[in-house]
């Protein structure tokens, strides 16, 4: 392995069966890091216009600031993948893949396309995934309309050129990846909210929208769109994965605000799924084959989606507990008595103290395991759900609870669910890795799975949190490591997911199964649905153009992993 500064880096991704570790120092990180992968300026906090997408974009906003702070170097390593192997050969050379590029230059413009190495690194790569592998696509491609979409499509399908969606850059399971080089598809340039319908309460919008922005550019509607991911998803990510939040106890997840979708198919069809009733029982449901389906059925390249009025009231409060299984019994007894509740948000004890120690709010928490509850609705409903949640909060020997009704107090008091995840990316050290991964049981395995979780980091001497969606039985485990560690680590996290499986559950409840997950997929379903998937694969992509080696493999295609 070769320790090389930040220049080496782009010339060792262009051999296709190195192993590489680059050291970057923290200047180096402040200098070339200066736009954030959430796709937000973080000077003006504007979203990143293409020009400025063609910088260098190495580092999620918490990362980027932490190591300018904390000094050192920050390591990345990426595994090899050579050519020509793993069913590369059903796919164009790269020569026949440049010539697709000139092709699409020549038909959408010079801006339209970019081969700059900082740009395929970006498209290629991420430091927040679990995997990468170290083939980057050859071309990045900036679409401004369906009909550019469709222009791309035809070119590649014509020479066989694998497509990868790209618009957000947040996923953690590898995918925005290359495994095949190809062309990347990046709808930054398609960022707009194109209708606003308020009396149907629906509003029709780009794949690079991101939802945070949507919500306020609508907010005088009285209307908002609830599915709250991270801060940096975007519209087409999260149709992609099927993503959900914190609100999915009440609101559910990115499927049930689907109204339809336009879709570009990998020969260049258009195709839009429905009109823009809020049911119909008319053929077969398009919209839900294609949300999930992780870009490898077709590009989304518009959404209809369902808005909500905004809550008349809303409350907040955080319960304390004496261990994650009380917490999470607690939590349990909600949801099966009925209490109306927006959202129930469980953090450990590692968690909290982590909050604390990189000081992201303005208040010291007990480092507790610890429930955040959201409330929504009537003045009434609001003051009777926070009565019957205390009441039951302190039958599971709860050992605090704070309630808010003040705007600007419910923000302070929420603030440390927000600054969670941050705070423990924050807090990796500038040689050392980050592991997240999520997973969802039925709701009465979800404090047995986190008990078990939990004694296993214990007795492995991994530093681990969990963080969980519990409401609807999701969490998040995160576990901080140096590279020493790293079998240790994926040996735990896939223990874990397969522990998952064998309680009913699922191997990801919102992250999606990208390049990390195929295996635990066969583990889940079975070969029979995989088979399933593949024909539907095949008969809507026949050359498996898009967004290859994601979900699962070709039967003839087993795709060499990365880490």
């Amino acid at each position: 392995m070769l320790k090389t500064p930040y220049r080496a880096l782009l010339g060792c991704l262009k051999r296709p069966s190195s192993q590489c570790v680059v050291g970057l120092t923290a200047k180096g990180v402040s200098q070339f890091a200066r736009y954030t992968s959430n796709g937000k300026s973080e000077s003006n906090g504007q979203s990143r216009t293409q020009e400025q997408r063609k910088r260098p974009v190495f580092l999620a906003s918490a990362l980027s600031a932490t190591a300018t702070t904390i000094g050192g170097t920050l390591l990345y390593t990426i595994v090899s993948h050579d050519k020509q192997k793993d069913g590369d050969c059903h796919y164009a050379s790269r020569a026949e893949m440049e010539l697709a590029v000139e092709e699409i230059q020549k038909a959408l413009g010079e801006d339209a396309v970019s081969t700059e190495d900082e740009i395929l690194h970006s498209h290629g790569y991420s430091d927040w995934s679990t995997i990468n592998i170290d083939r980057l696509p050859v071309a990045v491609t900036f679409p401004k309309t369906t009909e550019e979409v469709a222009t791309i499509a035809k070119i590649c399908h014509q020479r066989r050129v694998p497509m990868i969606p790209y618009s957000g850059g947040s996923s953690v399971e590898g995918h925005f990846s290359a495994p095949f080089g190809g062309v990347s598809v990046d709808f930054v340039n398609m960022n707009q909210i194109l209708e606003v319908h308020s009396d149907d309460l629906n509003v029709v919008v780009q794949p690079s929208v991101p939802w945070m922005d949507l919500n306020e550019k609508i907010k005088d509607t009285g209307l908002f769109f609830p599915i709250d991911p991270g801060p940096s998803a975007q519209i087409g990510g999260m149709v992609g994965t099927n993503c959900s939040g914190t609100n999915a106890v009440k609101y559910g997840t990115m499927r049930d605000w689907v109204v339809n979708l336009t879709v570009v198919l990998s020969d260049g069809t258009i195709l839009k799924t429905r009109r823009r009733p809020r049911k119909s029982s008319a053929g077969y449901n398009l919209n839900s084959l294609l949300v999930g389906s992780e870009g490898t059925l077709g590009f989304v390249t518009q959404a209809t989606l369902k808005l909500a009025p905004i809550p008349e009231h809303t409350g907040i409060a955080v319960v304390t507990f004496p261990s994650v299984k009380a917490a999470a019994t607690m939590a349990i007894e909600v949801i099966r008595r009925g209490v109306p509740i927006s959202a129930v948000e469980i953090l450990d004890e590692v968690l909290m103290s982590v909050i604390n120690k990189m000081g992201a709010t303005s208040r010291k928490w007990n480092e507790v395991p610890t429930l955040f509850f959201k409330f929504s609705g009537s003045d009434a409903v609001v003051k009777d759900s926070i009565a019957q949640v205390q009441s039951i909060s302190k039958k599971h020997h709860a050992n605090g609870f704070q309630y808010e009704s003040d705007p600007h107090k419910q923000k302070a008091l929420w603030s440390a669910r927000k600054e969670a995840l941050w705070s423990m990316m924050a807090l990796r050290e500038t040689d050392g890795h980050v592991w997240s991964t999520d997973v969802a049981v039925p709701l009465s395995r979800v404090s047995e799975l986190i008990d078990i979780s939990k004694k296993e980091l214990v007795e492995l001497g991994l530093f681990g949190s969990i963080l969980g969606h519990i409401g609807d039985g999701n969490f998040h485990e995160t576990i901080l490591f140096e590279e020493k560690q790293r079998n240790e680590v994926e040996d735990c996290v896939h223990k874990m997911v397969s522990r998952a499986i064998e309680m009913e559950g699922t191997c990801t409840g919102e992250h999606g199964i990208g390049l990390g997950k195929k295996e635990f997929l066969r583990e889940e379903v079975g070969e029979v649905p995989i088979q399933v998937m593949r024909a539907i694969k095949t008969s809507l992509d026949p050359l498996w153009l898009m967004n290859p080696g994601k979900i699962f493999d070709r039967a003839d295609n087993n795709l060499t992993k990365g880490h």
